[in-house]
């Protein structure tokens, strides 16, 4: 049963460095958003995620997280990963269609209402996480 009430909500799930990880983030947070309700947001929910999560394992080489929190109307999938460095800046999306890698960050500036990046340390680990957000009301 979705949950109806507008309190404020948050997931964070643990991955480890490895691809197979992607797919599990990606069915992960088509469930949590179902039982929340926001069933019309999972389809562009996942094409973001995906791009984020695949970004944190395929660029570093340690533990990575997906995080969903819902407060206030917004959406906010993110990505944390052991990199401290900030990712590539994106370039315009109509530039890289035909390019082979490089178009995650923009499909993602491109889909998402908000997106930014700040440093964070977890587990003594420092890293950055990755953000976009989505307009859930």
């Amino acid at each position: 049963m979705p949950q109806t009430d507008d309190a404020p909500w948050e997931y964070c799930l643990h991955i480890p460095n490895d691809p197979r990880a992607v797919p599990i983030c990606r069915r992960t947070l088509r469930l949590i958003l179902t039982m929340h309700g926001l069933i019309r947001l999972v389809d562009t929910a996942e094409l973001l995620a995906t791009e984020l999560v695949s970004n944190a394992v395929r660029h570093t080489k340690g533990p990575a997280a997906l995080r969903v929190r819902c407060a206030d109307g917004v959406l906010r999938i993110g990505a944390w990963d052991a990199d401290p460095e900030p990712p590539e800046p994106p370039g315009e999306l109509a530039e890289l269609l035909g390019a082979e890698e490089g178009r995650g960050l923009a499909l993602v500036r491109a889909s998402a209402d908000l997106w930014g990046w700040q440093p964070l340390a977890r587990n003594g680990h420092r890293g950055k996480y990755v953000w976009c957000d989505l307009a859930a009301a």
